[in-house]
């Protein structure tokens, strides 16, 4: 190949290139190439699943926060025998580990079985609330790309349409139909993947404050069966 064609053909590529680079794209309108039957129910799922993650992350939050010497007050309360003082404390705490203490305190006098069993009980539901409605993320990432790709199909479809009917087919001809199977699957799996990942984040926090929970619960139990002043 001589050198001049040798530039020639690098200057041609060189400028394609270019105006490739400078086409401008439309998010919105290539995000509508989808189809809105397809983009309406992933934006629904998207807004649900950032609504249900904010929710619950500051509830989650909340429920972990706890006063650094809560358990300490608590210890001293009780083995003091001012146990109406030892209620006020919980009552004040706004936090799951609170509220299992002042149940824990109101089963005083009975047996740590029982006080135990009590306890336990009351964890359960604040565990439940914790974790309500986390499974909607968790349909979100795994409902999103099955919507994705059930759009794939449908593009697919309207490609293999458009090049029946065309007869001789082109890249115009079968474009639409190209783009609707690409973008609806990107956002599906976007979706999805953003879902799941928030899903996981919010487990691992309801675990910690489970775990902190336990050892509340148990360092309690332990505050019992020492003796009284």
């Amino acid at each position: 190949l001589p050198m001049y064609k040798f530039f020639l053909l690098q200057a041609d590529t060189t400028a394609a290139l270019e105006r490739v680079t400078e086409r401008n794209v439309n998010v919105l309108e290539l995000l509508m190439t989808g189809g809105w039957y397809i983009m309406l129910p992933l934006a629904l799922m998207s807004l649900i699943a950032m609504y249900v993650y904010f929710e619950r992350y500051f509830a989650i939050r909340k429920a972990a926060a706890e006063s650094p010497d809560f358990m300490n007050k608590l210890k001293d309360y009780i083995s003091a025998g001012q146990l109406p003082s030892a209620k006020n404390l919980c009552s004040e705490n706004d936090t799951p580990m609170a509220r299992m203490m002042e149940k824990g305190i109101a089963r005083i006098g009975k047996p740590l079985k029982d006080i135990a069993t009590s306890i336990e009980n009351l964890g359960k539901l604040e565990i439940y609330k914790l974790e309500k409605n986390i499974s909607i993320l968790a349909t979100v990432a795994g409902a999103a790309p099955m919507v994705g790709m059930l759009g794939t199909v449908i593009g697919m479809v309207n490609v293999f349409l458009d090049m029946e009917a065309a007869g001789t087919v082109q890249v115009s001809d079968i474009s639409a139909g190209t783009k609707q199977a690409m973008v609806t699957t990107i956002v599906g799996l976007v979706v999805g993947i953003i879902a799941y990942m928030a899903y996981n984040h919010l487990v691992g926090r309801v675990s910690k404050v489970v775990h902190k929970m336990e050892s509340t619960s148990i360092e309690f139990i332990d505050i019992l069966e020492e003796p009284t002043k």
